[in-house]
């Protein structure tokens, strides 16, 4: 009950100091809290834990607390900042991931750090207070073994001592294996899907299409009133919205090119996934004069922030526009081929027809014409020029005079243009130039002054990983493909970048961790065990990812980046008091035990109450928190899997370094 007390304590102040930060209420800040709901009630269970021993020793309240405080404050501080030094490199991290996960990294360091300050301030003075007093009042206030619980824990604490003992005399099996379950856990991580960020079911998802160059407005709507008929019969479907024709986004939007934005009902018998399959097939069934793709509402945002709309994308580098004009369509052919691959484009975007004037010069100057005076004319026919104007009321209207030119007959009555010399004579446009129609132009793009076609795909059903690898498969048969003209973008070439990067920052944790541990227990023992142990938790990570069907994302790495500290305070726990107990006269044997014995309520309490405060972000409620789900379920994973190694491994690593270390000297 008293340590309940420090979650909304923690939650106010922490929600307070944000604001205070001119850190915004989002999706990362409010996700930090709930991610941090189990871990910042730790450092509280610790000192009443700590507290309510020393009171079953017999001690008096105050005496109690003081006792509890000094014996447990420097295992605390470390414990904390543990978890809290992860958090570190992630101020460093640059790209999509950077932006995502800097405010939940503030956010999740802000509220372990208020709830270590609550847990050695607030905590300790409830303590006082309320917590009762131990049944014996007067044993004595220093013994090696604290009183057990009885019922289920004492038979707990019994067999955990057993496993422990068994543990440290067979210490070559138990790292042995460790070996099996790292092996495992290698094994399983091969296995597991990748994608850039976790699925999510948003409710709602964007529905882009494009029409060909030079199709009229109308035309477009046409069709469009047409979709819309089909997409208005979804019986999911809450509300819609449609941009059509030029308008200004993050650029200028280009008028043969538009969206939709798709709301769905909350309560809805199929997943948004479904619904888009569904639509898919209608609409490119029933509309094929425009070219469809569909995007969920995060990662359309996400591509049009990074230029890399598309999860698939191959860019093809090549100075010859003929060869881009062949193959990209031979590679988009391929890629339809491939199961799950849908959305598929070839790149080669065309502008629409156009009209070329080739003025003949020995004509023109015959006529005295110069190409100005032909160009000056036809742009004032076609487009007209500004003649007069005209005020209605307080506003000036000005007036463009140009021909009536008809639009059915354009090229004709176009040459029939009289044009007036210097002399006074009038001659037509074509006795002094040529009108030719020249087809569209292709549309070609550059990166790094290369010049570049890129074609580009969605997913249906598939993870971005085994498409990707299906693809780099049989591109690699063709032979036609020269080294060097071919590279990957999109959101796979975005996952790349920022997987890298977290393994950057994973490693950097790591040694943020090792540093705090080496500070705290100024030796090397203790802090290669406790590390020992956390990386190898990352294998129930793994397995917490295998179970439950979750890709390898940048959300769920996270989480298993912030398992690292958070499964780090369990090892500290159990390694803190065996020097204390070796100083009293027991062997490292005896130590270990007894230090396991010591911290195991501890321990078990810790990692119950992380876990099930991370559950209902695991379980994922209502539109849009799938997000942090992989995070929430990495934790968890890892402090499963810690457990066993903290009360069993990490004891069992430390003592055969300490036994070999003996030996030596």
């Amino acid at each position: 009950m008293i340590a309940a007390v420090v979650i909304p304590a923690t939650v106010l102040i922490t929600l307070l100091a944000l604001r205070v930060m001119g850190q915004g209420f989002n999706l990362m800040t409010l996700g930090g809290i709930a991610a941090a709901i189990g871990l910042i009630i730790d450092d509280a269970i610790v000192v009443v834990e700590a507290v309510h021993t020393k009171l079953l020793q017999g001690a008096e309240r105050l005496i109690a607390v003081q006792q509890a405080l000094a014996e447990i404050f420097r295992p605390l501080l470390a414990s904390t900042l543990t978890p809290v030094v992860v958090f570190i490199p992630l101020a460093f991290l640059d790209g999509v991931a950077g932006s995502f996960f800097r405010a939940l990294a503030l956010t999740m360091v802000v509220s372990l750090l208020t709830s270590l300050v609550l847990a050695v301030t607030l905590i300790p003075s409830l303590a006082a207070w309320w917590m009762p007093t131990g049944r014996h009042l007067h044993a004595p206030q220093v013994t090696v073994r604290p009183e057990p619980v009885e019922g289920l824990y004492l038979r707990l604490l019994k067999g955990y001592e057993k496993v422990l003992r068994s543990a440290l005399k067979q210490a070559g099996k138990v790292l042995l294996g460790c070996v099996l379950i790292l092996a495992l856990g290698v094994w399983l991580y091969g296995r597991l899907e990748s994608e850039f960020l976790p699925f999510m079911d948003e409710g709602g998802f964007v529905l882009d299409y494009h029409s060909p160059w030079g199709t009229s407005l109308s035309e477009t709507d046409r069709q469009l009133r047409q979709a819309e008929t089909i997409l208005r019969a979804i019986p999911e479907l809450e509300s819609y919205s449609r941009r059509t024709g030029a308008r200004l986004a993050l650029g200028i939007s280009q008028a043969h090119k538009g969206d939709f934005l798709v709301k769905l009902k909350s309560k809805r018998q199929r997943k948004t996934d479904k619904v888009v399959a569904e639509l898919r097939k209608q609409l490119n069934a029933a509309v094929p004069g425009l070219h469809w793709e569909f995007a969920g509402i995060l990662g359309d945002l996400i591509g049009d922030l990074t230029w890399s709309p598309r999860p698939i994308e191959i860019k093809l580098f090549s100075t010859d526009v003929e060869w881009l004009k062949q193959k990209a369509p031979q590679i988009e052919a391929e890629l339809g081929k491939i199961e799950g691959v849908v959305d598929t484009f070839d790149g080669l975007e065309t502008t629409g027809p156009s009209l070329s004037l080739r003025v003949r010069y020995t004509d023109a100057q015959r006529f005295g014409l110069t190409v100005n005076d032909v160009a000056l004319a036809v742009s004032t026919a076609m487009l007209g020029q500004k003649a007069s104007y005209v005020l209605e009321g307080d506003r000036v209207v000005n007036i463009r005079v140009r021909t009536n030119t008809d639009t059915t007959g354009q090229i004709a009555s176009l040459l029939e243009l009289p044009l007036r010399s210097l002399d006074g004579r009038t001659v037509k446009l074509s006795q002094v130039a040529d009108v030719v129609t020249e087809p569209g132009q292709l549309e070609l793009h550059r990166e790094d002054l290369r010049q570049l076609v890129a074609v580009s795909a969605r997913l249906e059903n598939r993870d971005l990983g085994s498409a990707i690898s299906e693809i780099k498969a049989k591109l690699s048969q063709d032979q036609t493909l020269p080294p060097g003209v071919l590279e990957f973008g999109g959101l796979y070439q975005q996952q790349q970048e920022s997987f890298h990067n977290l393994l950057v920052v994973l490693l950097a944790s790591i040694f943020l961790v090792f540093t705090v541990l080496l500070v705290e227990f100024s030796s090397f023992y203790e802090p290669i065990a406790i590390v020992f142990g956390s990386v190898l938790a990352l294998c129930g990570t793994v397995l917490a990812w295998y179970l439950t069907g979750t890709s390898v994302n940048i959300v769920s790495l996270l989480g298993a980046i912030i398992g690292i500290g958070v499964v780090a305070k369990n090892g500290i726990l159990m390694l803190d008091s065996v020097h204390r107990f070796e100083s009293q006269g027991a062997n490292l044997e005896n130590a270990l035990i007894e230090s396991g014995r010591r911290r195991l309520r501890p321990v078990l309490m810790t990692s119950l109450a992380a876990a099930l405060g991370l559950l209902p972000l695991a379980y994922g409620i209502g539109a849009g928190s799938d997000m942090l789900k992989p995070l929430a379920i990495a934790v968890i994973g890892a402090l499963t899997l810690s457990v066993l190694l903290s009360l069993v491994a990490t004891p069992t690593v430390y003592f055969v370094m300490r036994t070999l270390a003996g030996k030596t000297i």
